[in-house]
């Protein structure tokens, strides 16, 4: 939508701003984190599901990581 918009940037004087590359980057990135801000947590909630009882952990490895392993 902002394509078409930036057509109309020389009869429309503050739509000039949609020709520089920042600006939509940031753009860009605000809407991912809008994304993320409404998303994000359902969608982790549904890979932790997914996911089961956890990572496993390989019974041959030193002791020590098996206690600070667990439960990660």
């Amino acid at each position: 939508m902002l394509y078409w918009l930036s057509a109309f940037s020389d009869t429309i004087g503050p739509l000039n701003v949609l020709r520089y590359i920042t600006f939509r980057t940031g753009g860009a990135m605000f809407t991912a984190l809008v994304f993320v801000f409404l998303f994000g947590h359902t969608i982790i909630d549904q890979l932790r599901l997914k996911q089961g009882k956890g990572q496993p952990i390989r019974s041959d490895g030193p002791q020590s990581h098996l206690v600070t392993k667990k439960g990660t």
